[in-house]
């Protein structure tokens, strides 16, 4: 799923990295078209939300986690995610969708995190 636009109560979820400088990928994409934050690396960022994928893999499932409860206590909020991690940062799906588990209804999780968590599942 490509993110070109988002809808009133949509945002879009990034990785970052550790200084918030936003300058390629998504990252670049979330500054330039829905409000993230130069300087800021984590958290919501106008229609953004970015997790720090840059600073080795505890940081990143930390910051992930942190995301996933944020989420939980943001039900009037639709939260599209990225394959966070897995462009310039380097991660393959398989290493990072587990961050994701157990998120609520109103995050949607590219397919590769969602066919790898629900094969776990099984």
């Amino acid at each position: 799923m490509r993110i070109e636009k988002l809808e009133e109560g949509e945002v879009f979820v990034f990785g970052s990295n550790a200084s918030g400088a936003h300058g390629g990928g998504a990252a670049l994409f979330a500054y330039r078209r829905f409000g993230a934050v130069w300087g800021q690396s984590e958290g919501l960022q106008g229609q953004s939300y970015g997790i720090d994928t840059m600073s080795g893999l505890a940081v990143f499932e930390e910051q992930a986690r942190r995301f996933v409860a944020f989420a939980h206590g943001h039900p009037e909020l639709v939260f599209l995610v990225t394959e966070v991690g897995c462009g310039i940062a380097g991660y393959e799906p398989h290493q990072v969708a587990g961050f994701f588990e157990g998120t609520p209804p109103n995050v949607v999780l590219p397919t590769s995190f969602v066919e790898i968590l629900t094969a776990e599942e099984s």
